[in-house]
């Protein structure tokens, strides 16, 4: 998690002037730029395509899942969680008397007599993100979330020192398994120790003393947004009413005033939805949901014309529109998925027993098979590809490149269009490059003679072409 010394940048709402906390934050940037500095292209290496041990070669295809090709919804969710942050911070200036009282006494027993600044009165609001798996939620946040330093080290504010010295911008934890309040409580503890650089805090023993230790640290480090991922194993009781858990996050929300992030695949939007009151507070700040991409998007291009251009093969494979729509049959648009085919299809030519390294619709079909085959079977996946349906596709075109062999494992190809047998594959991919075919041949017409006559195989057979029983009629070598 990356800290940062503060650095203030005037605050562009004159309410949010003169509070560190927001000026602290990093400076307001345009849709382009941010696109930009949410994306991450690998290096691609081209001299690597020509390195004669492929087993290097195979080893650099772990960088694919390197590439972050951000959308639209990258900018719409970070400005989400930006002016959530905002409005968090907003009732928070550390020099102000009401800021003052909000970190010394607990929320339930503030004082009678309000701070001349006024009581502390929590804005903050919940942000949802909704999708199912392998569609890049979980890219995404890390994406905007580390382009946010974890945490902001202050030490003077316009020459008056700060009290505080440490702000944590953002901490990120999993709902627990059984939806239990306790164990939630333990690991946003465990979080912000390991995020401030502290030992870890023995938790209190009761649920009342470790909510109440909750409320303290929350306070104190200043927390700008809790995001909480896996939020599908959230669970309602079976009586009916709302969650324990989801109870205590809202508690965090409207006394604290600390801003969250629910993220979750469905059916998490279907628990939402089973109360007006849990879902009306969790798109209060918006709810984002993401989906596998259409194949006619320009999301979708952008994607796959980036991850296409990550190849390690001998030679360069062109993405043909057949094999943008193989692509697509057969990720469904499922961002994971299309990395793992395309990843595994670079594998089985690299490694396979031959200098053949082109990718075709054959190859993506046989990497899918092997690298999807527990996701081929769920349910979701079948549901989505009873609904689509592309031709499929073959070509490929390629160039001999003779390389030095290093030993390398053996894989079978199941693609027609390339050689079966080994010890024919240099004579036929011969044949296939040659330019002088016509002379080779000794006899161009016996086939049309041969569809002329009656019984064309017999004439065939006194040629030599058609061979009953090679083993006897080879029987002389």
């Amino acid at each position: 998690m990356r800290r940062e010394p503060a650095e203030y940048h005037e605050a562009i709402l004159p309410e949010h002037k003169g509070n560190p906390l927001i000026e602290a934050l990093k400076p307001k940037l345009g849709m382009n730029e941010l696109l930009q500095k949410f994306s991450n292209y690998p290096n691609l290496d081209q001299h690597i395509r020509q390195h004669p041990d492929p087993l290097v070669r195979e080893e650099y295809t772990i960088r694919l899942k390197q590439l972050r090709q951000p959308f639209f919804i990258y900018y719409q969710c970070f400005r989400a969680i930006e002016t959530a942050i905002k409005d968090g911070y907003g009732q928070k200036n550390p020099f102000s008397p009401t800021t003052a009282q909000y970190l010394h006494y607990p929320v339930e027993e503030r004082p009678e007599i309000a701070p001349r600044t006024g009581y502390f009165e929590p804005k903050a609001e919940t942000i949802t993100l909704i999708g199912s798996s392998g569609v890049g939620k979980t890219s995404m946040l890390e994406q905007i979330l580390n382009y946010l330093p974890a945490v902001i080290e202050h030490d003077e504010y316009k020459g008056r020192r700060m009290e505080f010295t440490e702000q944590v911008i953002w901490i990120k934890v999993e709902c627990p398994n059984n939806s239990s309040v306790r164990d939630l409580c333990e690991e946003i503890l465990a979080s912000l120790d390991l995020v401030m650089n502290r030992p870890k805090e023995t938790p209190a023993s009761t649920i009342g003393g470790l909510m109440r230790q909750i409320e303290q640290r929350i306070k104190s480090s200043f927390l700008g947004i809790l995001v909480i991922d896996e939020m599908q194993r959230l669970v309602f009781k079976r009586t009916g009413g709302e969650n324990n858990l989801l109870n205590f996050l809202h508690r965090l929300v409207n006394k604290l005033g600390v801003p969250m992030l629910f993220c979750g695949n469905p059916p998490f939007d279907e628990t939402l939805s089973k109360t007006l009151k849990a879902a009306r507070r969790a798109e209060s700040a918006g709810c984002f949901q993401m989906e596998p991409l259409k194949r006619d998007s320009d999301e979708w291009e952008a994607f796959l014309g980036e991850l296409w251009e990550i190849q390690w093969t001998s030679v360069y494979n062109e993405l043909t529109v057949k094999l943008n729509d193989k692509m697509y049959e057969l990720s469904l648009g499922n961002l994971d998925i299309a990395h793992r085919i395309y990843r595994e299809a670079q594998r089985l030519v690299i490694l396979s027993d031959s200098d053949d390294e082109r990718i075709n619709a054959t190859v993506l079909e046989q990497a899918y098979a092997r690298a999807c085959g527990l996701s081929s079977n769920t349910e979701e996946i079948k549901v989505q590809r009873e609904k689509f349906l592309l031709p499929t596709g073959n070509r490929g075109s390629r160039k001999n490149s003779q390389q030095e062999k290093a030993a390398k494992p053996k894989v079978f190809i199941a693609d027609i269009t390339r050689p079966q047998h080994p010890e024919f594959e240099i004579q036929l991919r011969e044949l296939v490059g040659t330019v002088d075919l016509p002379i080779r041949i000794r006899d161009p017409d016996m086939f049309q003679r041969a569809a002329e006559l009656e019984n064309p195989v017999d004439m065939l057979k006194k040629t030599g072409i058609v061979c009953d029983n090679p083993i006897a009629d080879l029987d002389f070598i």
